[in-house]
C-alpha cells in the first residue's frame, strides 16, 4: 500500500524547483518527430491486433471550440461564438471514426473514452448525439456500465437538462474547470463563472446519476494569496467531489500567445505560490482526501484511490489513470494516441488535419516509435510516479537485466536525493520518502536518458512546483 504521508520541506523544494516534464508519456512529446507517419500507425495497430490478448481500447476526441478565451490556457483551441464551425469539423471526425475503426478488432472493448478540449459542450445536442452514435457504429463500446467514460464541461455551457442528457448518452463522470471562485481572479483570467453555476451543476450531475465528478483548480494565477484560495478551497470542499485536481499555473508567454494578456506583475511571488500550495495540500488531506501525486487528490474510495492501493495506476495524456493496459486512439486535431510501442499524434493545425481526413487519409503528423531502452524506462517512470516505490527484482524478471549495473549511472544523482532525504536506495529497490513525494519529477528525471541532451527544450515544461 502506498505510504500516503507528505512532507513539504521548503528549503528541498526551493533546491529541487526546476523544469521538467509531466511524465503523461515517456518518451515525452518533445521526441515526438516527422519520421513516425501513417505508415508506422497502421503497422502498429496491425501489430496490436494481432497479439495473443489484444488490449482494450481508450479512446479520446479532442473538441477544440470555446466561446470564449482563458487567459492561463496552454490547449490546442479554436475560440469562436460561431456554431457552424463544428460542421465541417465534425464531418471530418466521422471519417476519422470510421478508418480508425477498421484498424480494431471489433472484440477490442472500449474500456475508457474521454471527450476534452477546448470545451466539449460547444457543441449542442444533435452533433453530441451523432458523434457518440458514431462512436458506437464503429467502436466496441460497453453498455455495462463497466467502461470509465467522461466529459470535460464548462459549467457556463451547460444546465441540467443537458446534464441528464450527458448520461443518457453514455457518459458516467465528469470533470468541471473552476479555477477559482474568486472574482478578481477570474476577471484577471478572462473565465466568470458564478459559484452558483458550478454548484448547480454538480447537484444537477449527482442528480442524473454520474458516478464520479472530478473539480479542477489552478494555484499560481494573478492575485491568489493564500487567505484567497483557501475560500475557493472550503467551497470545493464543501461539495465535495470525488477527485480534485490542483494543477500549478506554468506561465509560458512565450509558447502560449493567450498568456500573454496576463498581467505578470500580478502573479503571486514564487514564496506566496509555495504557501498556497502548501495549505492546498494541508486543507484536502485534513478533509479526507488521498494524495495520488502530483496535483491529483481523490476520496479514499474513488476508482484512483483503488487503483493505487492495487498497483494499477498508470499515467497518460489525461493524468493519473486507472485504465493502463489499454492502446489509446486520440482521434480529433492534435489528438495523441499510444497504440503498442509508439506514441502519435494529429496535425495541430485544424485546416491540415481537416485536409488530411477529407483526402481519405489519417492525419498523423509525427510520433515516436519505442526503442526496448524507451519501453523499460517508461516502465520505471509510470512506477514511480504513481506508486512512489518500485521492486528491483520486477524488472530483472521482466526485462532480463541486472537493475544496478543497467542504470549504474542513475545511481550517482539517486544516492544524492537518499542524502537529502527524497528516497531510500537500497539493493532491492526504491521507496520514496514522504519529502520526495512532493518532487517525484525530479526522481523521475533521474532516469529520462534524453533529458541532458535536450538542454534547449528545458523552456518547453513547466516549473516541478
Amino acid at each position: 500500500m502506498t505510504e500516503q504521508t507528505l512532507v513539504f520541506d521548503r528549503e528541498l523544494i526551493r533546491r529541487y524547483d526546476r523544469q521538467g516534464p509531466r511524465y503523461t508519456s515517456y518518451p515525452t512529446a518533445v521526441q515526438f518527430n516527422d519520421g513516425y507517419g501513417v505508415p508506422q500507425y497502421l503497422e502498429h495497430a496491425s501489430i496490436t491486433n494481432a497479439e495473443a490478448e489484444a488490449a482494450p481500447l481508450s479512446l479520446y476526441f479532442h473538441i477544440p471550440f470555446c466561446a470564449t478565451v482563458c487567459f492561463y490556457c496552454a490547449c490546442n483551441k479554436v475560440v469562436t461564438k460561431n456554431q457552424a464551425h463544428t460542421v465541417r469539423y465534425l464531418d471530418s471526425l466521422s471519417i476519422e471514426i470510421e478508418k480508425q475503426g477498421a484498424l480494431f478488432d471489433k472484440s477490442r472493448r472500449v474500456d475508457q473514452l474521454h471527450w476534452g478540449g477546448g470545451t466539449p459542450t460547444f457543441l449542442n445536442q444533435q452533433q453530441m448525439g451523432r458523434l457518440m452514435d458514431e462512436t458506437r457504429r464503429h467502436f466496441s463500446l460497453r453498455d455495462d456500465g463497466a467502461g470509465e467514460y467522461s466529459i470535460e464541461i464548462d459549467p457556463r455551457t451547460v444546465d441540467a437538462e443537458r446534464i441528464v442528457f450527458l448520461h443518457e448518452l453514455g457518459f458516467n463522470r465528469l470533470s468541471l474547470g473552476v479555477q477559482d471562485f474568486d472574482p478578481a481572479v477570474q476577471r484577471a483570467v478572462n473565465r466568470i463563472q458564478s459559484e452558483e453555476q458550478t454548484l448547480d451543476i454538480i447537484d444537477a450531475a449527482r442528480g442524473a446519476g454520474f458516478e464520479s465528478i472530478s473539480l479542477d483548480l489552478i494555484y499560481g494565477l494573478p492575485f491568489q494569496s493564500v487567505e484567497s484560495f483557501d475560500l475557493t478551497l472550503t467551497r470545493v470542499i464543501g461539495v465535495s467531489p470525488d477527485r480534485i485536481s490542483v494543477f500549478n499555473y506554468a506561465h509560458l508567454p512565450h509558447l502560449f500567445k493567450t498568456q500573454r494578456q496576463i498581467d505578470e506583475s500580478a502573479l503571486p511571488l514564487p514564496e506566496e505560490k509555495l504557501r498556497i500550495f502548501r495549505q492546498a495540500i494541508e486543507r484536502l488531506t485534513d478533509a479526507g482526501y488521498v494524495y495520488i501525486g502530483m496535483d491529483h487528490f481523490a476520496k479514499p474510495f474513488d476508482e484512483l484511490a483503488i487503483a493505487q492501493r492495487e498497483g494499477k495506476l498508470s499515467r497518460n495524456f489525461q493524468g493519473y489513470a486507472t485504465h493502463g493496459d489499454c492502446d489509446i486512439v486520440g482521434m480529433g486535431v492534435s489528438a495523441i494516441g499510444r497504440i503498442g510501442k509508439s506514441y502519435s499524434q494529429n496535425e495541430r493545425d485544424l485546416e491540415k488535419y481537416q485536409q488530411h481526413i477529407e483526402s481519405g487519409d489519417l492525419a498523423v503528423f509525427r510520433g515516436v516509435e519505442l526503442t526496448m531502452d524507451d519501453v523499460l524506462r517508461r516502465d520505471v517512470i509510470n512506477q514511480l510516479i504513481c506508486h512512489f516505490e518500485l521492486q528491483a527484482e520486477d524488472y530483472e524478471t521482466r526485462y532480463g537485466i541486472d537493475f544496478w549495473r543497467y542504470f549504474a549511472a542513475e545511481s550517482v544523482p539517486l544516492a544524492k536525493m537518499q542524502e537529502d532525504g527524497l528516497l531510500s536506495v537500497e539493493r532491492s529497490g526504491l521507496r520514496v520518502l514522504p519529502a520526495g513525494r512532493l518532487l517525484i519529477r525530479n526522481i523521475c528525471m533521474v532516469f529520462d536518458c534524453y533529458l541532458n541532451s535536450q538542454a534547449d527544450d528545458k523552456v518547453r515544461y513547466s516549473k516541478v512546483i
